[in-house]
């Protein structure tokens, strides 16, 4: 059997005593753990006891050397965008249980928080965990095999999806596509749209990602 690569990256302890919750930040496509990390001190005075991490993706990116990708994107075909969620998910879900063990918590205390291909990984893994995490936050992504989704979902998390109008990198469409697949299935979703924000995350979109977070985890 091959063996999964393993992660690792920063982390960002808790503000106040023993951690009670874990966050797991997941990049995008051709940066690393430590681009992401920041989004924990962001976030912590509303989750003083999350204990954040910020893995690096299994991948060094095929575009960017010093960066890293959950899979590849040189082949943009549904099918094999699938396959490389699928891949990535073993090695997350690993990653996942690892942290959770450490930490001992369980998938009640967890909550992803994804950027872009982050977002697509976080998605994938949500839905397909043996137990139901906490919640899940996804910054400008899309929804990858939503026509499976229905045959493989095993779990329901709330989800909340916050995505700039004026995204040219990930289509601000797909936020709406993502989050109709999602209800489809019974993932209770909310959907957040920044006016003429481009790829990436702004102040608004993390207060409202800090909130739901804080709402869902306690």
């Amino acid at each position: 059997m091959t063996q999964l690569p393993k992660l690792n990256g920063p982390a960002c302890p808790p503000k106040s005593g023993k951690p009670k919750q874990l966050v797991i930040l997941l990049h995008g496509w051709g940066a690393d753990g430590p681009n992401l990390i920041d989004l924990g001190e962001a976030l912590s005075p509303l989750l003083p006891h999350a204990h954040f991490v910020a893995p690096n993706a299994p991948y060094r990116c095929e575009a960017n050397p010093f960066g890293y990708q959950w899979f590849s994107l040189m082949d943009r075909q549904p099918q094999h965008m699938l396959d490389g969620a699928r891949g990535a998910a073993d090695v997350f879900n690993a990653y996942i249980d690892e942290q959770l063990k450490e930490l001992s918590l369980d998938d009640g205390r967890l909550a992803l928080v994804g950027f872009s291909q982050g977002t697509m990984t976080a998605l994938h893994v949500a839905t397909r965990r043996k137990n139901q995490m906490a919640a899940m936050v996804g910054f400008s992504g899309a929804l990858i095999g939503a026509e499976i989704l229905a045959k493989e979902i095993t779990t329901r998390p709330p989800v909340c999806l916050i995505h700039g109008e004026a995204d040219d990198v990930v289509p601000f469409a797909s936020m709406k596509h993502a989050s109709a697949a999602l209800k489809e299935v019974g993932v209770p979703v909310e959907t957040h749209a920044r006016p003429f924000l481009g790829h990436s995350i702004d102040m608004e979109g993390l207060k409202v990602a800090g909130l739901f977070l804080q709402k869902h985890l306690g």
